[in-house]
């Protein structure tokens, strides 16, 4: 077995690493006791394992990394050659010819990148290698940010193998994302802009057969297409594979630069973090402060997404919640508010999918699991309603999120479900929200109660003027306060967040709630309280708060 005592000395030297496995004259191989295990996987002890199926002339098919509007990255491994040619053009025809470098490891890791291309292009290209010709792939380079062309970005994650379903991850992808992109287009290089994957893309990072059989050969329909930009997750491991095969953002902070980054397409900047023990610290949250206050300063980012791995909350299985992503939130709370440029966190951890908000600022949070890894079914793990959810399932499923630039920018997330092992479902639209980047306040609303008498009895039920909204959403949520005076909202005696739907453990907890009623807690005898709510449309934007309505309990 080897053993790396020094994790940085590895991401920096997998090369080095790779050649001394090779030497060695066996192959190691255990069985994995927990292999679906959401344990983290050692980074400082672990083995190696062969590919369960034998290499062709190519281990991995060629795909796409690290798109601009003017280049792009193209990756591939052979068994054994050295050449690393990319024959490409705008036509199946090809013509020009692109030399890159090649990495020695398990395989040949051939790199290529491809400059000088025109904005929102379709190019075609073919891989070659010695004997090596690969099949004629096409991409299509990213807009200009000026342009205002509706895109498209998937997030999925956690598609480890379940030993249970171990086809479920490719199922999803030839059954579920491809068909559902293909509604939009038969090009998936322009139904498609760009893949985001917040973490535990394998089982056991260590372990280069999963890499090859469980990953890379079921994704490489959509990867020779589209670019794909995954952060890592605890599976991974922070093994050298993770760092090999992804071509990340350069620009975190110095000495763990694809640990977090950033890149941008037209109006929308991603962000990439690495929630995972050893990386929760300071500079990196220190990096994304600076690049936060960057982003509100530039006129043609209009949304940030960020991707970590772990939650901060979680729904369906409490035990992965995390406080280093609610830091995160904390910040993208903060940059919300102070810019009013919305922003979502897709995560993943655990193997289901969960749709929040923030109560005060108009930040999303998403769980976009599970792709593959073994469901996190309601009743089996350790659970919690929390106020910030609105819907979370217990099924397989991926989002995309459809972003429209311009003028009145906004963009669209959907769930789409494939269900479960018992119940599947043929890309179900189970959940939807609009965000716009301007959206008018619902009207402030009154009290349908006259409060103005200076003693009223106990048991009160009010009910709130009706919702109106001038964009045209629907009434999204209320939050009712209570207070000792109508001059001092700074404490609230009682406070009430009730949203227009709470999908907890496969059912509706607020199906036949009225949003613009509420029912007193017991109050205190001969005692003067303010009463003030506001409302919130379903886009998450807050009317005024409603005038304080002072009155005083009968003695």
């Amino acid at each position: 077995m080897l053993t790396v005592h020094d994790e940085h000395t590895v991401n920096h030297c997998f090369v080095v690493l790779y050649d001394i496995i090779l030497l060695v004259p066996m192959i190691f191989s255990i069985l994995l006791s927990c292999l679906n295990s959401k344990e983290p996987i050692s980074e400082t002890a672990e083995t190696f394992i062969e590919p369960t199926a034998p290499f062709g002339s190519a281990a991995i098919t060629p795909y796409v990394q690290h798109a601009t509007p003017t280049s792009i990255w193209i990756l591939w491994e052979t068994e054994i050659g050295i050449e690393s040619r990319i024959e490409w053009g705008e036509s199946n025809t090809l013509g020009r010819t692109t030399i890159g470098t090649h990495e020695e490891g398990i395989g040949m890791l051939h790199k290529v990148e491809i400059t000088d291309l025109n904005p929102s292009t379709t190019y075609y290209y073919q891989a070659h290698s010695e004997e090596y010709a690969s099949s004629i792939y096409h991409f299509t380079t990213p807009p200009e940010s000026s342009s205002e062309d509706m895109f498209r970005i998937l997030a999925m994650s956690d598609m480890q193998k379940d030993d249970s379903f171990p086809e479920q991850y490719a199922h999803m992808i030839e059954h579920g994302i491809i068909p559902e992109l293909e509604q939009e287009s038969n090009d998936l290089s322009q139904a498609l802009s760009m893949i985001l994957i917040p973490g535990d893309l394998v089982d056991n990072g260590w372990n280069f057969a999963e890499w090859y059989d469980d990953f890379f050969t079921p994704s490489a329909s959509l990867l020779s297409y589209v670019p794909v930009y995954p952060v890592p997750g605890n599976h991974e491991a922070n093994t050298p594979f993770f760092w090999r095969y992804f071509l990340l953002p350069e620009n975190g902070s110095p000495g763990y630069e694809e640990h977090w980054w950033y890149k941008d397409y037209n109006n929308v900047r991603i962000v990439g973090l690495d929630s995972n023990p050893g990386y929760r610290i300071e500079i990196q949250l220190d990096w994304l402060d600076e690049l936060l206050l960057q982003t509100c300063q530039q006129e043609d980012i209009d949304f940030v997404f960020a991707q970590l791995h772990h939650p901060h909350l979680s729904e369906l299985w409490t035990p992965g919640e995390t406080d280093f992503t609610g830091e995160v939130i904390h910040r993208l709370e903060s940059f919300t508010h102070d810019c009013h440029k919305p922003s979502i966190h897709f995560f993943g951890h655990t193997h289901g999918y969960s749709r929040g908000q923030s109560l005060d600022h108009k930040h999303l949070w998403v769980n976009v699991a599970s792709a593959g890894g073994a469901l996190d079914r309601w009743g089996f793990h350790p659970q919690q309603d929390y106020a910030e959810f609105s819907v979370s399932e217990d099924e397989y499923g991926f989002v995309l999120v459809e972003v429209q630039p311009g003028d009145n920018p906004f963009f669209t997330l959907k769930r789409v479900s494939l269900g479960t092992p018992e119940n599947p479902k043929i890309n179900d639209h189970t959940d939807e929200v609009i965000i716009r980047f301007f959206d008018e306040k619902p009207e402030k609303p009154t009290l349908n109660l006259d409060l103005s008498s200076p003693q009223v009895a106990f048991g009160l039920e009010l009910q709130g003027s009706p919702f109106f909204d001038p964009d045209g959403d629907d009434h999204g949520a209320t939050q009712w306060e209570l207070h000792s005076n109508c001059t001092d909202f700074s404490q609230p005696i009682f406070h009430n967040w009730i949203q227009h739907e709470n999908r907890y453990m496969g059912v509706d907890q607020n199906e036949d709630l009225d949003l613009r009623l509420l029912s007193f807690p017991d109050l205190l005898q001969n005692t003067q309280y303010c009463l003030r709510f506001r409302y919130r449309d379903k886009g998450l934007t807050w009317s005024n708060w409603s005038s304080g309505f002072l009155f005083s309990t009968q003695p």
